[in-house]
C-alpha cells in the first residue's frame, strides 16, 4: 500500500465527517466504496457528492475492499466492525472509543482474518488544510497514515500500540465536550433554582466568554447529542480503565440524552 498505488476503500458510514474524508480519499486517487443497505437517503446523498460508489452491502463492499474504514456513532462502532463478516484486509476504526473498546474490536478483526488499525478524529469535516487530525495507532498506523497524504487530512502515526490514538481523541472530548455539558448543566441549574437572569449578568461583568461558549454548546446539543451520548459512555469508560472516577462523563451522557 502506498500514497501512489490506488486501492479500493470501503467507507461504512457516509455520515458528515465520514462522507467528507471519503471526498478527500477520492480525490486523491483511491476508489472509495459505501453501502447502502439500511442507511438513509441523506446517507445517500452525502455519498453521491463525494463521488463514492455502492456496494451494496457490508460483506459485499469488504470483499471489494483492500482497506475497510469505520466513521460511525461510537455506540455503532463494534456493530459495524462485525457487519463485515470475514476480511483479510486493513480495518481501521476511526470512532470515538475507548481504548478498551477498541481493542476488544481489534481482536474481533484479528479473529475473522483481518489488520486494525486504531484510529481517532479530532476536528471539522475536512475541506482545507488544518480542519481535521486523524490519530493512527497499531503496527499498521504509519502505512494508513501515509495514505491520507496527498489530501488535506493531518494523519498521524502516534505509536504501535493499538489504543493509543483512541486516548488522544477521548482526552481530548473528555475535556472540550465534557465542559460543554457542564456549562449547560449548571445554566440549567441557575434556571430551574430561579436565579437564570443574576447569574447570566455575573457571566457578562466577570466571564463574558461564557454566553458564546453556551450557545455553541446549545446549539451542538441540539444537533449532535444523541451522537454524544455514547462518546460520554465510552470517555467514562476509560477513565475507570486507569483508575480515575467516571461520574463527570456519565452525567455527561446523561446531559447530551437530554435530562
Amino acid at each position: 500500500m502506498s500514497t501512489t498505488a490506488p486501492i479500493t476503500i470501503g467507507l461504512l458510514h457516509p455520515g458528515e465527517m465520514g462522507a467528507a474524508i471519503g471526498a478527500q480519499l477520492v480525490r486523491a486517487g483511491h476508489r472509495v466504496l459505501w453501502s447502502s443497505d439500511g442507511r438513509s437517503a441523506a446517507s445517500a446523498e452525502r455519498a453521491a457528492r463525494a463521488r463514492l460508489e455502492d456496494a451494496g452491502d457490508a460483506i459485499t463492499l469488504a470483499a471489494a475492499s483492500d482497506m475497510v474504514l469505520s466513521v460511525a456513532p461510537p455506540a455503532a462502532a463494534a456493530a459495524v466492525a462485525e457487519s463485515i463478516g470475514e476480511f483479510g484486509g486493513r480495518f481501521v476504526d476511526a470512532n470515538a472509543i475507548a481504548p478498551e473498546t477498541s481493542r476488544a474490536i481489534a481482536e474481533s478483526i484479528h479473529a475473522r482474518g483481518g489488520r486494525y488499525v486504531d484510529g481517532g478524529i479530532i476536528g471539522l469535516p475536512p475541506d482545507s488544510e488544518g480542519d481535521t487530525r486523524l490519530y493512527l495507532s497499531g503496527p499498521d498506523a504509519a502505512e494508513i497514515a501515509a495514505l491520507f497524504a496527498p489530501t488535506v487530512v493531518d494523519a498521524r502515526a502516534v505509536g504501535g500500540r493499538i489504543g493509543d490514538a483512541s486516548a488522544v481523541k477521548l482526552a481530548y472530548a473528555g475535556w472540550t465536550k465534557g465542559s460543554a455539558a457542564l456549562l449547560l448543566a449548571v445554566r440549567e441549574y441557575a434556571a430551574r433554582a430561579g436565579v437564570e437572569d443574576v447569574v447570566l449578568a455575573e457571566w457578562a461583568q466577570s466571564r463574558p466568554e461564557l454566553g458564546g461558549q453556551w450557545q455553541r454548546a446549545e446549539r451542538s446539543r441540539e444537533r449532535k447529542g444523541w451522537r454524544w451520548v455514547g462518546e460520554m459512555e465510552e470517555i467514562a469508560r476509560a477513565m475507570v480503565a486507569v483508575d480515575l472516577p467516571d461520574g463527570f462523563h456519565r452525567a455527561a451522557a446523561e446531559i447530551y440524552r437530554g435530562r
